[in-house]
């Protein structure tokens, strides 16, 4: 693998052990990948089922009364 000397540099600076550091930002960023994918499916199931749970949402508002 061939990086940019700035970029060693960068890291040089905040750690002595390459290797290390870039493992570790690598599961991060993979890490934060995934959940990005996982929030998109959840969204995407969300979004299917908005109509009903949006009924579903008012139906339980129209049992709860507001104090005089």
């Amino acid at each position: 693998m061939t990086l940019p000397e700035e970029l060693l540099r960068d890291i040089d600076k905040v750690d002595n052990n390459r290797s290390g550091f870039l493992e570790r930002a690598a599961r991060q960023y993979l890490a934060r990948l995934e959940r990005v994918r996982s929030e998109e499916r959840d969204a995407a199931i969300y979004a299917r089922h908005m109509d009903r749970l949006n009924a579903e949402a008012l139906d339980v508002l129209e049992y709860q009364h507001w104090p005089e």
